[in-house]
């Protein structure tokens, strides 16, 4: 039981930074669409939150004329782990009730 609480207790915490950081992944693509100053704290959360992730997506997708599917891709990646590995952990904890 103890086990059982603590495995869905992490499936809903993954779940929701998961959630959290898709959020800041838009709001550093809605920025993406201004010129916003780079001094700004906040837009320097943003881009170093979601920087590491997205520099590595742009490295293996193909350049398509100017657009940046990156965040697009990384959205796809964080719903495909809540859909998957979060849903995963909460059968595994019902299935140890």
């Amino acid at each position: 039981m103890l086990a059982a609480n603590f495995v869905f207790a992490t499936a809903t915490a993954l779940n929701l930074l998961l959630w959290l950081y898709m959020w800041i992944v838009i709001a550093r693509a809605v920025i993406s669409w201004v010129n916003p100053d780079p001094y700004n704290p906040i837009v320097r959360f943003l881009v170093n939150a979601t920087e590491p992730l997205l520099w590595r997506l742009r490295r293996v997708l193909p350049n398509l004329g100017g657009i940046d599917f990156s965040p697009m891709a990384l959205i796809i990646g964080i719903l495909f782990l809540q859909n998957f590995l979060v849903a995963s952990l909460q059968d595994l904890a019902l299935s140890l009730r």
